[in-house]
């Protein structure tokens, strides 16, 4: 089993800066992708961005330009650095890990208000 916690949620106003952190514990030999999903209310969770253990990373077209992934396999932790929010970019972002099957975080609340 794979746990995922993840912080640095709240709230900005449009144009500002925000950053995630994911850590991972349990049975972490073996992780490759992890990366960011969000979902908004009343929508799909959808991606935001991945990167697998050898740094191989993608964005949603959405977010490329103003969001950064990066990890740190030593602290098997990854970062999503949000830069220029949108109110479009408010909602739940889950941190999301993949060592044979997919697991979850709880979620972090980012709210970006006009």
């Amino acid at each position: 089993q794979v746990q995922l916690v993840e912080s640095g949620g709240g709230l900005v106003q449009a144009g500002g800066s925000l950053r995630l952190s994911c850590a991972a514990s349990g049975s972490i030999f073996g992780i490759n992708v992890m990366g960011w999903y969000r979902q908004a209310p009343g929508k799909q969770r959808e991606l935001v961005a991945t990167i697998t253990r050898e740094g191989s990373i993608n964005y949603a077209d959405s977010v490329k330009g103003r969001f950064t992934i990066s990890r740190d396999n030593a602290k098997n932790t990854v970062y999503l650095q949000m830069n220029s929010l949108k109110p479009e970019d408010t909602a739940e972002y889950y941190c999301y890990a993949v060592r044979g099957r997919g697991y979850w975080g709880q979620g972090t609340q980012v709210t970006v208000s006009s």
